[in-house]
């Protein structure tokens, strides 16, 4: 069996939670709506052309990472900034343990940052009595209930208000309002504070630009604004794939990732980062660190086939069209990304044997490759990743009987006259009612509903329209 019976488990109690169906499905398809709205070829006739200019500049930039990061590191020296590698998430926590000592700072403040997320930063830090405060509002109600992202961009997707009220009075001791702007308000009074006595701040980056060593980071909410500039330190922890070649290549890529992450034609905020504070500035950290993660990085990189896995831009726009993440929701997918690009990283990441299920959450419908603003061919990864799941035998890969019924699929498949027979007769039958309520149909009619088969078949309306073309 590739999925443990625990996760299986989860999986059946969130199908069967009409509230977060409820909330999930109605974030998503505001989502889906409203980039569908800005990305059509009424508001922007050049969406495709930019798809496929942003993809070409992501493939370029991985295949000449070696020039590009050099590059990066010595604009960024030049403007008084220092680089730092890591290899892992130890590596990264250990740089910031170690420079918070240094500097005497028991809190930090922190934006927004999946990389973070994705190496559980915040427990390490906390594990060594550091406070550290998410300040993005969704990220900072999820900190507060002891939860995790349930979203690439809307990580409290799955919160309605009413859990919102109750976790903010249950952890700060307010008076309970399910009102959002007024629950917004109290989170406001109560990071203020903590700005002003932080003394690091950590981000994220949305890009790196490499010609002139400068971190972007693209929000809605300016916190991430008060996080780079407030407290005397900044760091900001990169993915090694954020790298872009130059500050032309951004005017592609804004285009694409408000547009592709919430509908907006451009985010509220987009800030570019190029180092300290400099004499005559008001405001800005007087020390700026970049720590590049690898964290696995590298192994894709390697491989041509995958390497567009690091090509994604966060915007979580596969995660609002996929019918199996709207399912299941995001905490069912093991890491720090869930939907469709973490089906396909996360194995990568952590090879296909911890979670060998993982490639298999697709119905394979192509509405993630359809809708990703960097043309990453997310089915044909999938397929891949499931190729290496049979090859290296990491998990049963299906019963006895499953994997007979494939063979004898496969064997039909390649006789066309046999196939033709089979889906006519098939054709006769599918239509029945109780058809999947019994026998080894039975699990798989039990969520799903068997469409009717259509009046004629293609094969037919194919044929007849040859036919009408002589």
């Amino acid at each position: 069996m590739l999925i443990k019976i625990e996760q299986e488990q989860s999986i059946r109690k969130t199908v069967a939670d009409p509230k977060i169906q409820k909330a999930v499905y109605s974030a998503t398809a505001r989502l889906k709506e409203k980039r569908s709205e800005v990305v059509s070829p009424e508001a922007l006739p050049e969406y495709q052309e930019l798809r496929e200019q942003a993809h070409r500049i992501k493939r370029h930039a991985m295949e000449n990472l070696d020039y590009y990061l050099e590059q990066f590191e010595k604009n960024l020296t030049a403007h008084g900034g220092k680089l730092i590698y890591a290899r892992d998430g130890n590596e990264v926590a250990d740089f910031i343990l170690n420079l918070a000592k240094e500097r005497g700072v028991n809190m930090l403040v922190k934006s927004k940052s999946m990389t973070t997320e994705e190496i559980h930063l915040n427990e390490r830090l906390e594990h060594h009595k550091l406070e550290t405060v998410e300040t993005d509002l969704g990220e900072y109600i999820i900190q507060l209930a002891g939860d995790r992202p349930y979203h690439i961009v809307a990580p409290a997707v799955h919160m309605t208000r009413q859990d919102v009220g109750e976790v903010l009075t249950r952890t700060l001791h307010v008076e309970r309002s399910d009102v959002p702007e007024e629950q917004a308000k109290i989170a406001r009074v109560t990071l203020r504070e903590k700005f002003l006595a932080a003394g690091i701040g950590i981000s994220g980056a949305n890009f790196l630009v490499a010609d002139s060593g400068a971190v972007t980071i693209v929000e809605n909410e300016g916190n991430a604004r008060l996080c780079t500039t407030a407290p005397k330190i900044h760091i900001a922890v990169a993915g090694m794939e954020k790298i872009i070649p130059r500050a032309q290549d951004l005017a592609v890529f804004l285009k694409l990732l408000g547009r592709s992450g919430t509908g907006q034609l451009l985010t509220v905020y987009t800030s570019f980062l190029s180092g300290p504070r400099r004499a005559g500035e008001v405001d800005g950290p007087e020390e700026f660190y970049v720590v590049l993660m690898d964290n696995g990085r590298t192994k894709l990189l390697a491989d041509a086939e995958k390497r567009e896995s690091l090509f994604c831009i966060r915007c979580g726009a596969c995660l609002n069209a996929c019918p199996v993440y709207r399912k299941i929701g995001g905490h069912n997918y093991p890491g720090a990304y869930s939907g469709p690009i973490g089906a396909i990283i996360t194995p990568q990441y952590a090879g296909v044997a911890k979670d060998p299920w993982l490639p298999f959450a697709s119905s394979l419908c192509g509405a993630c490759a359809e809708v990703c603003p960097v043309k990453i061919d997310i089915p044909k990864i999938l397929l891949s990743l499931r190729r290496e799941v049979a090859e290296d035998n990491a998990g049963e890969a299906g019963s006895p009987m499953e994997r007979t019924a494939f063979r004898m699929f496969a064997w039909v498949m390649r006789r066309p006259k046999l196939y033709a027979l089979g889906a006519r007769i098939a054709g006769k039958f599918a239509g029945l009612p109780g058809l999947t309520s019994f026998g080894p149909a039975a699990k798989w009619g039990s969520t799903r509903e068997v469409p009717r088969p259509a009046a004629k078949s293609f094969r037919d309306q194919w044929r007849d329209r040859r036919k009408g073309a002589r």
